[in-house]
């Protein structure tokens, strides 16, 4: 027997930047006539993916998809949740629990990005809320238990993404969430954006912290007068 008989093969290390191949999912956007879903609706559809806008009105959500055109469409949230295979929560926080429990049913099988921010506002400005979960990720994830809850899409700006004539979004993606699959998933549908990167950033339980960055990002943009996004360096 030769020492080599005796070592055991390391797995190869999966390239993190392998990630697959999404043009051909259906992304379903709720709260996709606000003006955060609607300007990632508009992306996305711009990059080429098709794309369903959600709203509790389906006459007001198919004006919103007329208004965009690139073949975007638009349906009340329980047809938008069936037919995507991806969907984004993109509903104000407000609504968020009342939301996503009536439409348990529609997502159960269903790849949920949760982009939510929770937060205040007084005369100091933006400031952080606790939700009792500890996020709002963990919220959706409590309420959809046969959906595969991911957060992803939170520190960007609605102007910057509505504006035609932005052709690339300088920025980042945090994506977090429990199994590398979906969180790739994730990943590379931010990366069919000109200019945008997924970077994976940890599981659910750290999704706190990521969504009330926002209120920092606000305080940013109020100050300088811009539109403010994230970069991973070294990565």
């Amino acid at each position: 027997m030769t020492s080599s008989d005796n070592m055991t093969t390391k797995p190869v290390a999966k390239d993190p930047w392998e990630l697959p191949d999404v043009s051909g999912l259906v992304v379903g956007v709720l709260g996709g006539t606000g003006d955060q879903g609607r300007g990632l609706a508009y992306r996305l559809a711009r990059a080429g993916q098709k794309v369903i806008i959600g709203s509790r009105a389906a006459e007001r959500a198919r004006a919103a998809a007329d208004e965009l055109g690139l073949g975007v469409e638009g349906a009340d949230n329980a047809e938008c949740a069936r037919r995507a295979d991806v969907v984004i929560v993109a509903v104000p926080w407000e609504g968020h629990a009342r939301t996503l429990e009536a439409l348990r049913e529609d997502l159960a099988g269903k790849l949920v990005v949760d982009c939510v921010n929770p937060l205040g506002f007084d005369k100091q400005g933006a400031f952080a809320l606790v939700p009792e979960e500890g996020s709002a990720a963990q919220q959706a994830a409590a309420l959809l238990p046969a959906s595969r809850v991911t957060a992803a899409f939170h520190h960007l700006s609605a102007v910057l993404l509505q504006d035609a004539s932005v052709e690339e979004i300088d920025t980042d993606v945090m994506v977090l969430g429990e199994t590398r699959a979906d969180t790739d998933t994730v990943q590379a549908l931010a990366a069919r954006i000109p200019g945008m990167r997924g970077v994976f950033a940890g599981r659910l339980r750290n999704a706190h912290q990521v969504e009330s960055l926002v209120a920092n990002l606000i305080s940013v943009n109020r100050r300088y007068k811009a539109h403010a996004g994230l970069r991973v360096t070294d990565v």
